[in-house]
């Protein structure tokens, strides 16, 4: 009917395929054509309550000439019964995906959790590798609701399965009903009938907790030279708390050290042992004071000098010690500090002897110092002036400091 019309059905096939970039032939009926570099572009062009609107049409060659002629019958229809086609598109796209949607399969919430995940693991270290992210969401959620249907659950499913350790673990049952509600988010993007805020009212019914966070125990810097005077000399267990008093890294960067990884006076902590965001972390220098140096040739002889350098004395050295390990020897030693806690006490030092700048001494516990703009500009690690700071730490520790002066009768 509109072909027959006047005005209507003007182009031609060889008209469109030598069309020019940019140039606009117009077929009649609101129909437009603008060349592109390659191929080009149907617009349907029309006027509804006074407005003038564009809608586009798809692609030449994709879409052919008589197909645009179709497509504009088509919207042209839908404008004379006084509806938006713009609107009227979306509204038939949006039905079919819902539809799409209702002949998937509802997932499991433990189905769910998967995909989830899936998308979002790139924003996490090393892609999630290390499990820490799933953690909560497997230990206390999916036992207790993995196998329902997502579209199933409500806020009194999420109540029963965090309220055994909503106060006795607080931190952790945070933890999980956080990542339930990005789970529940995501089944909502997918168009699944679910609702993310069952977990602000789950967590309305769990109750407020007034949790206050416990400090790691950390030894007194002014206790720390008499710590290391006890611990041994010759063995692997202790040197690592040696090593970890006199560097000030953390516990994962120190256990896991290699012989590899220390190049003269440097010791270069990989990315993936660095705590921070996928943005942030990079390989980290520290600058080892001669004592440290001292501690690493201790290891070399009860090591042979390859792999780990404080390897666990069990199943022959092909692991590192472990933190258990650790504590047991500051057990032993009747400390209550924690081995991360060598980190307040050097921070607390620094600061009470004023030893460093702020940037310095946080530079030195491998701190994110500055905002992104600031640390875009600011790239340098402070080297030279770390190895002066650790060097000064490692004399307080050893007692190398406490210069005595003798006099001649």
């Amino acid at each position: 009917m509109g072909d027959a019309m006047a005005g209507i059905s003007k182009l031609t096939a060889v008209q469109i395929r030598n069309a020019k970039h940019g140039q606009k032939l117009e077929d009649g009926g609101g129909l437009r054509f603008v060349g592109a570099k390659v191929g080009g572009n149907w617009i349907f062009r029309y006027s509804l309550k006074g407005k003038r609107r564009e809608m586009g049409l798809g692609s030449f060659p994709s879409v052919s000439l008589s197909d645009a002629r179709a497509e504009r019958e088509k919207w042209s229809a839908v404008v004379r019964d006084g509806k938006d086609p713009i609107q009227e598109r979306q509204r038939i796209m949006d039905e079919t995906a819902r539809e799409s949607v209702a002949a998937q399969a509802v997932p499991t919430f433990a189905e769910m959790v998967d995909i989830a995940f899936e998308a979002r693991k790139a924003r996490l270290r090393r892609d999630g590798e290390a499990g820490r992210w799933l953690s909560p969401l497997r230990l206390y959620v999916i036992p207790a609701i993995g196998n329902m249907p997502v579209t199933d659950i409500t806020q009194t499913h999420i109540h029963a399965a965090l309220k055994p350790i909503w106060r006795k673990m607080h931190p952790t049952a945070v933890k999980a009903i956080q990542r339930t509600r990005i789970v529940l988010t995501h089944a909502r993007l997918s168009q699944f009938d679910v609702d993310p805020m069952i977990c602000d009212a789950a967590e309305m019914m769990l109750g407020f907790v007034n949790h206050r966070k416990k400090p790691i125990p950390a030894t007194p810097w002014k206790d720390v030279p008499d710590l290391y005077r006890r611990i041994a000399p010759d063995r692997s267990t202790h040197l690592v708390l040696r090593f970890a008093i006199l560097t000030a890294m953390r516990s994962n960067a120190i256990r896991k050290a290699r012989y590899e990884e220390v190049e003269g006076d440097v010791w270069t902590v990989p990315a993936e042992r660095m705590k921070g965001s996928e943005a942030d972390a990079s390989n980290f220098r520290v600058p080892l004071s001669a004592a440290a140096l001292e501690v690493i040739e201790a290891t070399r002889e009860l090591t042979g000098g390859s792999g780990f350098i404080f390897p666990s004395p069990c199943r022959g050295g092909k692991n590192p010690v472990s933190d258990v390990a650790v504590s047991k020897v500051l057990n032993v030693l009747g400390e209550a500090g924690r081995l991360h806690g060598f980190r307040t006490s050097f921070r607390t030092w620094a600061q009470d002897t004023e030893a460093a700048s702020y940037d310095v001494a946080e530079t030195a516990l491998g701190h994110i110092v500055g905002n992104k703009v600031e640390r875009s500009y600011a790239r340098s690690d402070l080297l030279e002036r770390r190895r002066f700071l650790m060097q000064r730490w490692a004399d307080f520790v050893t007692m190398s400091d406490a210069k005595v002066v003798q006099f001649s009768r």
